[in-house]
């Protein structure tokens, strides 16, 4: 699932913009030349449905030129619930025999 991402290296006020190839409550594939370092913290923001999901998250992947592995080390226990909701109602959309 592609989703626009906001995120900023821990310390820097410089925001850097992207889009998930992937996501789930572990975390997400970030598509990018640009890649990070394994290990870099980040500051993160998505939008999951109408909600804005803040995060804090580390890079445990990195495929050069091909983009980032992203693991979600913090979120607000309301924002998860959020971006599980949201992953809920796409899966039930995109597989219609998981509609109750």
């Amino acid at each position: 699932m592609r989703l626009p991402v906001e995120m900023r290296v821990q310390g820097s006020v410089s925001p850097i913009r992207g889009k998930t190839a992937d996501i789930s409550l572990g975390g997400f594939y970030l598509s990018t030349v640009f890649t990070f370092t394994v290990g870099t913290e980040l500051d993160i923001t998505f939008q999951a449905g109408e909600a804005t999901v803040l995060a804090v998250g580390r890079v445990v992947t990195c495929d050069p030129n091909v983009g980032n592995g992203i693991q979600f080390l913090r979120m607000l226990p309301e924002d998860q619930e959020e971006l599980g909701n949201f992953l809920q109602s796409v899966e039930a959309e995109q597989n219609p025999q998981l509609r109750p």
